[in-house]
């Protein structure tokens, strides 16, 4: 009888279709699991595709002989496959932070059987996944050295870090231009360290990990916070100090807020948001008061004093459900003294003040463009926001003027000349409008000797005879220009009298276009470019480490933590 109606259309998996009248129809079937109808003819072949396909794991389990005619059982992992899927769950673990003891779930030994088609696979053991991420540690370090070996500069910024089990850490990551004109940058160490960060500790601790790395006569800046601890260690090192600007900056927010008339207002607001915030049932009236408006349901956002554009994000979210907010809060018995048509107006010029500083701070804080030649030109658009007009009232006054000296101070301790150079190697802010019109020529000047300096000839004087030393030496001393210092004039005054580039293009491929042109300065833009405005790398590397350190994996070793977070690091474009 048709070999049973075709079993039972494949055991129950699917029945005949009925028509609106009651009868059935054999010519169509319909699975049972998804409803989908299909033309019945005899043949089974299209059901088990079905099956196979859309249905793995019923089909498994209910009829472990549906299978291709030609294939009854696909053969067991050879040790390739089996060598490259064990590779690629340590990078998986590696990358994205995962613990080891994810080998051991069940779940995951479940999906791989069903991944790899076999279902006698068994996930590797949790020593396998260790050997084989210290393996590829191993394999993506080397990859690191070898590009630190063709380079000739590295800049570092560096910071500390306290672990949920209370130990600290030193990260220190590296930022070097490639042969191609390519911005690199990468984690070199998270160390853990034992002494007490006073300022001989931490230049010993910056300057081990450059031996470690073999960058000792590389480095050439090194980046940090404006701690004293920091400041003093930069002045034992023998590299030279690139305080963090966008710490300067959030310093340059907090002093001017906290000397302005926006105290009181960010006080309730500060009450307002915890009235919320620590109240699911206040925050359950939010939504639906936010809903009955007709807005998104938006969170609001408390801020937080180490968290920086913070208090922009409270005050925004606030501007945009003051209604919604003030619509509960009616609704409510509550204590809280709440905010004055005067006061919102108050946040209203806050947020004005504040968006230019949360730009530029995300702008210095990038790490896949060129961060240094931006600092000067960001300042200088800073000033000329924060200039008092006719209209701004007497507390916005105070903000600007606090504002604008607060930040002309905090420059003065930043590497100011360095910060001059790397905007005038940046072809977009060349002509130095950021730069006050009195010291401009002062930094073609000494960029000049800075050729000077790295001139090859002047490099084989100390190679070249007595006699000749000393003649070159005469000539050195003399009032008349030498040869070499004309070609160095001239080559500055070629690459002046280049034409600005638009905001919008990338100046590292300006350099890759025109370093045959200016080799000498290509030179120095390699070593002055390369150099960030900000710890923010090191900040990232922190959040990383949060990942790999967390409650259930408190006590990993440090030197595992090293490895796992430099691991993620290296391997997160890939």
């Amino acid at each position: 009888m048709e070999k049973q109606e075709q079993d039972g259309l494949l055991d129950g998996e699917f029945k005949y279709k009925k028509n609106i009248d009651g009868t059935i129809n054999k010519r169509v079937v319909i699975c049972t699991h998804c409803s989908e109808e299909f033309q019945f003819h005899r043949s089974n072949s299209t059901l088990k595709y079905h099956l196979n396909a859309k249905h793995a794991f019923v089909g498994a389990a209910a009829s472990p002989g549906l299978r291709q005619t030609t294939l009854s059982e696909r053969r067991p992992l050879g040790k390739s496959s089996l060598d490259k899927l064990t590779d690629n769950i340590a990078k998986w673990i590696a990358k994205d932070c995962r613990p080891l003891s994810i080998v051991e779930d069940k779940g995951f030994a479940d999906v791989l059987k069903v991944a790899s088609q076999d279902a006698s696979y068994k996930p590797p053991a949790r020593s396998t996944i260790t050997i084989r991420i210290h393996e590829l540690y191993e394999m993506e370090k080397r990859k690191k050295e070898e590009a630190l070996v063709h380079t000739e500069c590295v800049a570092l910024t560096g910071d500390h870090w306290t672990s949920l089990s209370n130990d600290n850490y030193l990260g220190v990551t590296a930022h070097l231009i490639t042969e191609a004109w390519g911005l690199t940058s990468f984690a070199l160490t998270i160390m853990k360290t034992e002494e007490r960060h006073f300022a001989v500790a931490c230049a010993e601790q910056f300057q081990t990990v450059a031996r470690r790395w073999r960058i000792e006569e590389k480095v050439t800046t090194v980046g940090t916070d404006s701690a004293r601890n920091m400041i003093a260690a930069a002045r034992i090192m023998p590299f030279n100090h690139m305080p963090c600007t966008a710490h300067i900056l959030q310093r340059c927010i907090t002093v001017s807020l906290a000397d302005s008339g926006f105290v009181t207002a960010l006080a309730k607001c500060r009450k307002i948001v915890g009235h919320f915030k620590h109240s699911p049932a206040n925050t359950a009236e939010l939504n639906a008061e936010q809903v009955s408006l007709g807005r998104k349901q938006e969170p609001l956002a408390q801020d937080v004093p180490t968290r920086w554009n913070s208090t922009l994000e409270m005050v925004k979210r606030l501007i945009r459900n003051q209604t919604a907010v003030t619509a509960t809060l009616d609704k409510q018995k509550h204590k809280l003294v709440l905010l004055m048509p005067p006061e919102w107006d108050k946040l209203q010029r806050l947020e004005t003040l504040l968006e230019p500083c949360r730009y530029v701070t995300e702008l210095l804080g990038g790490e896949a463009y060129v961060s240094c030649s931006v600092v000067l030109p960001a300042f200088c658009h800073l000033r000329r926001v924060m200039e008092v007009t006719d209209e701004d009232p007497a507390y916005v006054v105070r903000f600007k003027e606090k504002f604008k000296e607060d930040l002309a101070s905090c420059q003065e301790h930043t590497n100011y000349a360095w910060l001059q150079i790397a905007t005038a190697l940046d072809p977009r802010f060349k002509d130095l409008r950021s730069v006050p019109k009195t010291d401009r020529e002062a930094v073609w000047i000494t960029l000049a000797g800075m050729l000077h300096e790295d001139s090859p000839r002047r490099s084989h004087t100390a190679e070249e005879g007595p006699a000749k030393k000393r003649l070159s030496l005469l000539q050195m001393d003399s009032d008349s220009e030498s040869e070499e210092e004309v070609q160095q004039d001239r080559a500055i005054q070629r690459y002046r009298a280049e034409p600005c580039t638009a905001l919008e293009d990338c100046h590292l491929q300006w350099w890759a276009a025109h370093a045959g042109a200016h080799r000498q300065l290509a030179r120095l833009a390699r070593r002055y470019l390369a150099t960030p405005a900000s710890t923010v790398p090191c900040e990232r590397l922190f959040s990383v480490a949060g990942h790999n350190v967390n409650k259930k994996r408190s006590a990993l070793h440090s030197e595992n933590v090293d490895k796992l977070v430099c691991l993620s690091n290296w391997l997160k474009d890939e």
